[in-house]
């Protein structure tokens, strides 16, 4: 069974940090694309980041770019985001999303993701 389990989030003032793992579990992480995306009350699902298992590839949104990055941790399965000068806007659910069949054009598309996690919740105060 896929497994996907997020945590680290949680309430932090504007211009902080906060940094979320995912932990996957069920697949051959290697193999994978894996990241995040993030959807905030009465919006879209955003892509916020993915990296590519395979080759290290990274991918931002926009809204992100130059503030996030994403890694990961073969050895633990688990990929990290690490938020750096959060915004009132980046409050969000955040959701760790994985696919082995990517159209990498196609990232920040949430129909392109098989695997979902629960989520963990980001609150930034201002």
């Amino acid at each position: 069974e896929v497994q996907l389990v997020e945590s680290g989030g949680g309430l932090v003032q504007a211009g902080g940090s906060l940094r979320l793992p995912c932990t996957a579990s069920g697949f051959t992480f290697d193999d994978y694309y894996i990241g995040w995306f993030r959807q905030a009350p009465g919006k879209e699902r955003e892509g916020v980041s993915i990296i590519s298992r395979s080759d290290g590839s990274t991918y931002y949104g926009d809204s992100v770019k130059g503030r996030f990055t994403i890694s990961s941790d073969n050895a633990k399965n688990t990929v990290y985001l690490q938020m750096n000068s959060l915004k009132p806007e980046d409050t969000a659910g955040y959701y760790c999303v994985a696919d082995i069949l990517l159209l990498i054009r196609l990232w920040a598309s949430p129909h392109e993701y098989d695997q979902w996690g629960q989520g963990t919740q980001v609150t930034v105060s201002s």
